[in-house]
């Protein structure tokens, strides 16, 4: 989206807040405070909830690997009250869970996406292959000498390591792990070899020697880590689309004024310099210029995509 369009934006939300009645709106967040899915939603609700004359509140509804907030998001009225922030696992909640009391496309309607993170595949400090070939070629000779670290079924980190099985050609053991941390510190240890990991989370530890980067996901290079490469440079593009990304949903039947309106001011708050910088501290960067009507179409087709992974690798609902 063109500068100037940005700034028309904005030049109607404060007539926009004006007519608005101020009134309180609760984001749902399906996760404990913390994470990236949390902070994400609370700095785009300080940005926006004052754009619309309104006060937005986070609710974590944790549980049952987000199905519990989503459920509760998915059951509100559709006045605008109830939005869901949550990030690209919430189109997969029926591939990898048996028990999910809601359709996760049928039963909400897209607002707006707020920002994408890369993934960065990574590996002990100790592993011999310096480059994502030679990694390939050595899982392929030696997959009983490897094992990817997970932390939660459909998530990006879950998808692109089944790519990365799938690319090798090679049941590589899969082990799960309660969180990221854990997960990582393995890897630096050894007791796991890889990993597709959060870039923010690893990248300390690749800055400090203790891990190896091989390469991250998403449509270019990391600003914050610009000398890794990108999966498709790297020699796997299959890797390159899958990336972390965090949204806005409402309820099934939400108004279209209200989408339009929610979806400027989103749009108009990921201009912000201070927006940009504090997504740029979890290694994200703002989705500018993406209408609803196009974030619908890319939710059908990231579903689509991941449901055919899963597929592929034979993973099952649980």
């Amino acid at each position: 989206m063109h500068r100037r369009n940005l700034l028309a934006i904005a030049g109607l939300l404060p007539a926009a807040a004006a007519r608005a009645q101020s009134r309180a709106v609760r984001v749902v967040v399906p996760y404990p405070p913390g994470g990236g899915i949390d902070i994400s939603g609370r700095i785009f609700a300080e940005a926006v909830g004052p754009m619309l004359g309104e006060s937005w509140v986070i609710e974590n509804r944790s549980g049952a690997n987000g199905a519990v907030g989503s459920a509760v998001a998915a059951r509100a009225e559709p006045d605008g009250r109830t939005l869901l922030c949550n990030s690209d696992s919430h189109l997969l909640a029926r591939g990898v869970m048996r028990q999910v009391p809601y359709d996760p496309i049928a039963d909400f309607t897209p607002v707006a996406r707020l920002a994408i993170s890369p993934l960065v595949l990574v590996g002990a400090p100790g592993l011999a292959p310096t480059d994502l070939p030679a990694l390939l070629a050595d899982v392929r000779a030696r997959p009983d000498r490897h094992a990817f670290a997970n932390t939660s079924l459909g998530t990006s980190g879950h998808l692109a390591t089944e790519v990365f099985r799938l690319e090798a050609g090679v049941p590589v053991l899969v082990v799960s792990y309660r969180g990221t941390g854990p997960a990582l510190q393995d890897v630096v240890g050894g007791q796991t070899s890889l990993m597709m990991a959060p870039l923010l989370s690893a990248l300390p530890l690749i800055q400090a020697g203790r891990l190896r980067a091989y390469c991250v996901t998403g449509p270019g290079r990391a600003a914050v880590a610009p000398d890794i490469p990108n999966a498709a440079e790297a020699g796997m593009p299959a890797l390159a689309p899958i990336a972390p990304w965090f949204a806005l949903w409402g309820p099934k039947g939400l108004p279209a004024a209200q989408v339009s309106r929610v979806h400027a001011a989103v749009q108009a708050a990921a201009a912000q310099p201070e927006v940009r910088r504090k997504l740029a501290e979890l290694g994200g960067e703002p989705v500018l210029g993406e209408s609803p009507e196009a974030f619908a179409a890319f939710i059908t087709e990231a579903a689509e995509r991941g449901l055919s992974i899963l597929r592929r690798a034979g993973v099952e609902p649980e």
